[in-house]
Order: structure tokens, then sequence, then C-alpha cells
């Protein structure tokens, strides 16, 4: 994402403490951060240490000495977001009528950004109709409103009016400054293991992470796009913005990628099914004995061959992934044409830096037509971008062939 100017406009409340994590987020994104306070804000946390993060001065006053005295104009209306964080029932209230009395008030009046509000107080105070009220008015003004989280409050209340954690809101904003190139597509993303039982304490599985399906089901709705993530178990967090499907076993996935596929503009198969299963799965646990046993497998279907022998709509992009051993590119190329993929993605998993369970990956693609592109190492949301990348082209070559 290019370098891109982001206003954090802190009102007064106790989450103010949470924001220089906030801070500390986009100016390692590589961001450009500027913040305003109101003067309550001051009370609770210092502009200096807001100062000291975002490497420019913070607007305290709108008559304070300063070389802008038209800075409540231009900061709204040069920046690419503006946040407001945490944003008090007070606040809400003046910016759902219009009230500029102060710097800040003023600038969000006058800002043309796209504009993200997270609310914070007490959960009487969220919850009152008056507050609400004012929430619908500026949800219908284009303003994004935050869902505030719940649990225990600074006032030892419980219920909802937690600020929303930063790394979430940062979430958030990345979404909605990202390049929304992929808008108007369905794209259906498979993620993480599948466990096949043995017994109810038993399973088969592999050592899938499913961080990189994840990855892409991530870029891919900050770029605009429908997404379905069908998903083994993990331990990771889903993305904002998508439909999740949880499954357990490859059949299950099945189930699921089929009840689904139909209207997918793309469909980018990254989990790791099980290629067997165990031929029958105990009802009770299978107690130690004294001789060995032997578990008979049977094999699970073939989903994403079965995806490429009959794409349900013209245009339907399919890509497929290999973790492969040996034989890299040999045996992905032979997999692509098997399969009848437009593009699939092959890695080392033997690689420490590329292999299961870590934030980084070394793939490369092979095309249809033959087309080998190796990438160097990089995150796996960098690989999700790079890939979403290549599948858009694809799709527009593909386009261009049908009119």
């Amino acid at each position: 994402m290019e370098k891109q100017k982001i206003i954090i406009g802190v009102t007064g409340g106790i989450a103010a403490y949470k924001i220089p994590e906030l801070v500390r987020i986009f100016i390692k994104a590589g961001h450009d951060v500027r913040v305003a306070m109101t003067a309550h804000a001051t009370r609770f946390i210092a502009p200096l240490t807001l100062e000291t993060l975002s490497k420019n001065r913070v607007i305290t006053d709108m008559f304070e000495e300063n070389p802008d005295p038209l800075a409540h104009i231009s900061w709204g209306q040069e920046s690419d977001l503006v946040i407001i964080a945490p944003a008090t029932a007070n606040f809400i209230a003046k910016a759902a009528h219009g009230i500029a009395d102060d710097f800040l008030s003023t600038m969000v009046v006058a800002t043309t950004a796209p504009m993200l509000i997270c609310p914070a107080m007490n959960s009487k105070m969220y919850a009152n109709p008056i507050t609400q009220e004012n929430i619908k008015k500026l949800n219908n003004k284009g303003y994004l409103i935050m869902k505030p989280g719940e649990g225990e409050l600074a006032c030892n209340a419980e219920g909802p009016g937690r600020l929303p954690d930063p790394i979430d809101i940062a979430a958030q904003a990345f979404q909605m400054l990202q390049t929304k190139d992929l808008k108007g597509l369905k794209i259906m993303v498979t993620a993480g293991p599948t466990i096949e039982p043995i017994d109810p304490v038993r399973y088969i599985t592999n050592r899938s992470s499913g961080k990189m399906g994840y990855a892409i089901a991530h870029k891919a709705a900050m770029r605009g796009a429908d997404v379905t993530l069908i998903s083994g178990p993990t331990n990771l967090k889903p993305p904002s913005g998508i439909t999740l499907i949880s499954i357990n076993t490859a059949e299950e996935m099945r189930n699921a990628v089929f009840a689904h596929h139909t209207d997918m503009d793309m469909i980018i198969k990254a989990a790791a099914v099980a290629d067997y299963r165990p031929a029958l799965s105990a009802d009770q646990k299978i107690k130690k004995r004294e001789e060995d046993i032997s578990i008979k497998l049977v094999k699970n279907p073939d989903i994403l061959s079965e995806l490429g022998s009959k794409k349900s709509k013209p245009g339907q992009i399919l890509v497929g992934f290999a973790a492969e051993t040996e034989n890299i590119l040999t045996n992905a190329k032979e997999k692509l044409v098997r399969k009848n993929l437009d593009m699939i993605v092959v890695n080392d998993v033997k690689a420490k830096d590329a292999g299961f369970d870590v934030d980084t990956n070394r793939v490369t693609f092979i095309f249809r037509d033959g087309t080998i592109h190796e990438l160097p190492l990089l995150t796996k949301d960098e690989v999700a971008d790079e890939l979403l990348d290549r599948v858009r082209e694809i799709r527009g070559k593909d386009n261009e062939l049908h009119c």
C-alpha cells in the first residue's frame, strides 16, 4: 500500500490511552499520521506522547499559534482517511448535528476524506436512544461506525462500549484505504487443514496453519471482493468483512465448496485437504492393547479436480496450491494440467522460511500457458497481493477473449 495521510482525532475518554499503539501501527506501515485532540482528551494522554510517535505536531486548540491557520480546513481535505478514536457520546452528538466549536469538530465538518468513527463510552450511554439515533444519522451520511467491544468498562459496568483493539481499528482503516480493484467480484478461498477422525479423541491431520489462505481472504476483502472463506480448524482470527464457513473434514469441505461455488468468479484452493481418511471411525475411544493395530485408509474426494472438471460459469478462475518436497516444478506443472487449473502456486515446504506455520513464504506461480513467475521471500500478506494481482490479470485477459 502506498504512503497515505491519516488523521486521528482523539476525544476525551479513558480509552485514549490506546491511541499511541494505533499511531505506532500506522507509522510502522509507512503512513503519515497527524493527530488532533480535544481539550478533554489532553487530560487523559499528553499531546507530547503522540507528537513523539507520529513525528508531527499535535493540534489541540483552534487558536493556538501555528504556521497553518487554516489547518482545520486543509487537514480533512488533504488526508486520505480521518479516524475518530475514541469517539465519545458528546462528540458523536456534535458530529451528527454539524456542531463545530473546536478544532477537531470544525475539521470534521470541513473534511472531504472518508471517516471512521470508533465509539467508546459507558454501555448505558451507548445504548441511549439519543446516542443510537446520532450514530444512525452519521451512518446515513456515509461515515463508517465501528461496533464497540463488550466487556468490563473503566466505570466497572459490563456491556458494549469498549474501544475496539487498535489492531482491529487499523485493519478496518487499511481496508478503507485499499484500492478496490476487486469490487464486484465473488471470491471463494479455502484454508487450513482438515481433520479425519479415528475415534472421538484422535484424528489424522497435517501441519497447515491456514495463514496463507487467511491472508488471501483478508487481502481480497480489503480490495473490495465479496469473499467466502471455507476454513478447517485453525487458531487464526477470521478477517473482517468476509463470510466464514467452518468445517472439519474433507467431506465437509467438499460439501461447503459445492454449495457455494456456482456463482464464484474466482476460487482459490489454499487449504491442505487430507488425501486420505480412516475407512472406519470408531464410536468409542480405541483402548491401548498389547498387540499392534492397523488403520485402513481410503481416498478422500479430490475437490480441486472436481472443480476443474466442471467450472460452473464462463471465465471462472481456478487457482490451486502445491506443497512439494521434491521435483517441485515438475510435480506442480503436472498437477496444473491434470486438474485443469488456470494457475498453481507451489512452494518447498521443507524450507524453514516458507513452510508451514511461518509468516513468510517463497512461492512460484505457474500459469496455464506455461509461464513461470518466481517470487522472492515475502510475507504471506505480500504473496496474497501478488497472487490477487495475477488472477485479476488472468480474468482481464479472459474477458478480452470473450468480447
